[in-house]
This record gives C-alpha cells, structure tokens and sequence, in this order.
C-alpha cells in the first residue's frame, strides 16, 4: 500500500528548484526565502507550533509539490486548509507501531515535504539516516515538537531533531475578546529562526498565526488590543487528504 502511494506521487517537483516557496509572511524567516531541498527543519514546542508547521506545507503544495504527514493522527484539516494547505496535495500516513521511522525514509524518496508529529520518537540512528535521506532524495524533512512534554513541563528528547533550520515561538497573545464580549479572533506571536550558516545570527519575525482569516500573516507594527467578532464563518471547499493505515509491524 505504501509502495503505491509512493509511486501515484512521482514525478515530484523538478529536483533542479533548489528552494520550495513558502507563504511570503514566512520568507524572513529562512535563509533562502524558502524551504532548501535536503534540508531538515524542526518547529520546537510552543505556543502555536502546530499551526507554524501546517504553514510551512502551505507553500509549497500550492506551487504543486506534494507534502506527507506522519504521526499527526488528530491533525485539524479544516486549520490546515484555512492555514493555505492545498488538502489534495497531502497524503496522512498513520504507520503500524514501531515502523514510523522506515515509513518516513520510504516517504523521503517521492515527495518533497515530509511532516513528522510529535508522535515520532527518533533515535540517534532515525536521526541520521532521515537526514541523509532528505539530502540524497533532495526532500525537506520537518519534525515538530509540539506536546512532547516531560517531568516539570520540559520537553523530553526534543533536542534530537536534526535541523538545519530551527522555529521556535514566543510571546503568543490572543485578541479578539472586548469587555465580557466577541470572540478569538486572531493571535499575535513571534517566531525565531535559528539554524547554521546565515541563521548563526537569530531571526525574529512578528507573525498573526492565525490571522482574522485563519491564515498566517506579518503582525509587525500592528497593534489590535480589542477586537469584536461578529461570526466566522464556515471553510467552504475544504478538500480532502489521503490517510493511509499501516498495519503494526511484528517481529520475527
């Protein structure tokens, strides 16, 4: 099944675009502009890190790349297609126990995201292979980190993640909500990017995540204290993901 899923994706973008797009409230963030082909990428946890990893596949599926997502069996589809995911350029995968390392390096080979959830544990063997996979493969491997918590609210084994480029969030503030009235409407946060090369230097970009919309947006020099919602409406044409169930892998 998961052989077929591979191939039905091929051919992926050309391996010759270096860089794929992403929103342009996000291109600060990176020292491209844009997510580098064999990179790696880890959203550590925090306030909205979710919502800052579906952005990240927003770009590029609307260019047309094709984006996986492993690990991320309560994944909010209607977020995600508010976030600018193109849902017909995604494929869920849900891997038996034990496989979700095997599946992703399987997934690295054929499409150009590959998401992994806080529910993939790697080693220190997953993390080197996944990574030398995405460099061969020309493919961009994200890992986040949201939820993984441990004793005394830390994250625990967060730090594994290989990362050329590492997101985190800070400052996260609601707005939306008057005197006793209205709703949430949209939260203002910062994301910093550090990394290696020219992230030695950290970068801090105030972003809406989400906006009004329910997208992502540059928040810099803006300043909404109360804001009144009146009623959000409905997503209309949401598209639809493919989820692929893997069955447990047993030993022997």
């Amino acid at each position: 099944m998961l052989r077929r899923l591979v191939d039905s994706v091929r051919p992926v973008t050309a391996a010759h675009e270096r860089t794929l797009p992403v929103l342009a409230a996000l291109e600060p963030l990176l020292p491209a502009g844009g997510l580098v082909r064999g990179s790696s990428v880890r959203v550590a946890d925090g306030p909205g890190a979710m919502s800052l990893a579906l952005a990240l596949l927003a770009g590029p599926t609307r260019a047309g790349s094709w984006a996986a997502c492993v690990g991320l069996p309560a994944l909010g589809w209607a977020a995600a297609a508010e976030a600018g995911v193109a849902l017909e350029r995604v494929a869920a995968v849900e891997p038996g126990a034990g496989s979700w390392s095997a599946v992703t390096a399987a997934l690295l080979d054929a499409f150009d995201v590959v998401l992994c959830g806080p529910a993939c544990r790697p080693t220190a063997t997953d993390l080197r292979r996944l990574s030398a996979r995405a460099r061969e493969r020309g493919s961009v491997l994200v890992g986040v980190d949201a939820g993984r918590r441990g004793a005394g609210g830390r994250g625990d084994g967060t730090a594994g993640w290989p990362a050329d480029v590492r997101l985190g969030t800070d400052a996260a503030v609601w707005h939306g909500v008057g005197s006793g009235h209205g709703h949430l409407r949209r939260r203002r946060l910062t994301v910093v990017a550090t990394g290696r090369g020219h992230l030695a230097r950290p970068r801090r970009v105030a972003l809406w995540l989400p906006d009004a919309e329910g997208r992502p947006g540059p928040a810099a020099d803006h300043r909404i204290d109360h804001e009144v919602d009146h009623g959000r409406h409905p997503v209309d044409g949401v598209g639809v993901a493919s989820v692929v169930r893997l069955p447990t892998r047993t030993s022997g």
